[in-house]
């Protein structure tokens, strides 16, 4: 089995919730759902103000490139206005108060045959339940099976989880293996394919376990190293089948889909018991959470609750994640709700905070030896700070994964992945301008 260059070896502190079961979240007395939850244009609101509502009915409907919204709960709209997101803007939201009957949508149902469904209509079915990929990407994942139809012979899930602290996939392949496995198999039907592989890191044993034994025989489990950003995608295809993605390029380019663990479980809802995405598991972890746990959540659900429901906080937290550390995505607001990306909450206390002020580099070159895309990125610091636009492309920034790798080596503690983020925004702005 080939591997990845570079990479590093956090400590993966997955032990404080690796052991914890996913706790289905007392019901929020509110939920709040953005028509924005995929990476294309924002739903259309189908409700209003005073509309009742139920659980899988659609509530947001997209004309584009995206997927539809549903309804978690059961209860009464009663706003339909901008709040707060967890990509720190304000998004079209419908608000629901929850009436605590669990009212079931009558039109959320499974079809009558799922076995005898063709690759076309299973992949409407996928549209129509609102499915997104659930790793963070949040790329419509129907959208995702069409563009790679006929181009793919090769199938990756995609549950390393090594992202720190998350044990939200691990604790679903070993709770709910069936609804994963079957929902790699609606995959295989759809695109033609006899073979798929599970991509899962070392240090879930326990899941490893449970999938050899449960795997059918077209399915192989590939244990990987532990290593991060094993989970990325480019990495975990190159390390199950050694290609490699050509600068820029996607997947399908060498003819390989990968979708995540807890998308295949969606799918498996959507397909055999006709329930569209309107709950995910969450971990909620840290250093500043009493009792760390995972959650079984409706998309909606405040950070707030959850975080109450892991007993709140041991102190004044420094530092709160949609997310793990490497890649999460820092909140200054914590009623924003659980999305369909929301993987983890992490909540660091001031202990962690590794952050120094005026932070210069000292060419020590440590950055370039662990990033995975073979970039160079204290050259791109140096651009990104220059305004140098021209650099930062003849550098390929636009390859940045955005893991964290080059900022968690760095001994001068530089914030490197924002000024990489900083950098991709000023690439588009030049590039918008230029027409």
């Amino acid at each position: 089995m080939a591997g990845f260059f570079g990479g590093v070896h956090p400590n993966d502190r997955k032990a404080l919730t690796s052991e914890k079961a996913i706790e289905p979240l007392p019901a929020p007395r509110q939920v709040v759902i953005p028509m924005s939850m995929h990476i294309g244009a924002p739903c259309a609101p189908l409700v209003k103000k005073g509309d009742s509502v139920t659980v899988g009915q659609k509530i947001g409907e997209t004309t584009g490139l995206g997927v539809p919204v549903h309804a978690s709960v059961s209860g009464t709209v009663v706003a339909v206005e901008p709040r707060p997101h967890p990509n720190g803007t304000n998004v079209m939201s419908v608000v629901i108060e929850n009436d605590f009957q669990d009212t079931r949508c009558p039109d959320a149902v499974p079809p009558a045959d799922p076995e005898a469904l063709s690759g076309e209509e299973l992949t409407r079915l996928i549209h129509e339940a609102g499915i997104s990929g659930m790793g963070g990407a949040t790329f419509p994942t129907d959208v995702k099976i069409s563009s790679g139809l006929g181009k793919l012979d090769t199938i990756i899930v995609n549950a390393a989880e090594c992202e720190p602290y998350i044990t939200s996939d691990d604790r679903l392949l070993r709770e709910t293996p069936e609804r994963f496995i079957e929902g790699l198999k609606v995959l295989l039907k759809i695109f033609g394919l006899e073979k798929g592989y599970i991509g899962i890191e070392a240090n879930k044993k326990t899941a490893i376990s449970i999938l050899k034994e449960q795997c059918p025989g077209e399915i192989e489990v590939r244990v990987l190293k532990t290593r991060y950003p094993q989970g990325a995608e480019k990495q975990l295809i190159q390390t199950i089948t050694g290609r490699q993605v050509p600068p820029g390029g996607l997947p399908a380019a060498v003819g390989c889909g990968v979708f995540n663990a807890a998308t295949c479980a969606a799918i498996y809802d959507a397909v055999y018991l006709g329930l569209p995405l309107v709950r995910r598991a969450v971990t909620v972890t840290g250093s500043a959470i009493r009792t760390p746990k995972n959650f079984l959540a409706p998309i909606g659900t405040p950070y707030t609750d959850l975080i109450a429901a892991a007993d709140g906080f041991v102190s004044d937290p420094y530092k709160v994640l949609t997310g793990g550390p490497m890649m999460g995505i820092a909140q200054f607001d914590l009623s924003v709700p659980v999305i369909k990306g929301t993987n983890a909450i992490t909540c660091f206390s001031q202990k962690d905070n590794q952050e120094v002020k005026n932070p210069h580099c000292i060419r020590c070159g440590r950055c370039v030896g662990v990033c995975p895309m073979h970039l160079m990125p204290l050259y791109l610091y140096q651009a990104e700070r220059k305004d140098n636009i021209d650099e930062l492309n003849a550098r390929n920034i636009g390859d940045c994964i955005e893991c964290g790798s080059c900022a968690y080596i760095c001994p001068a503690r530089i914030p490197l992945v924002q000024s990489f983020k900083n950098a991709k925004a000023k690439v588009r702005a030049a590039a918008a301008k230029k027409g």
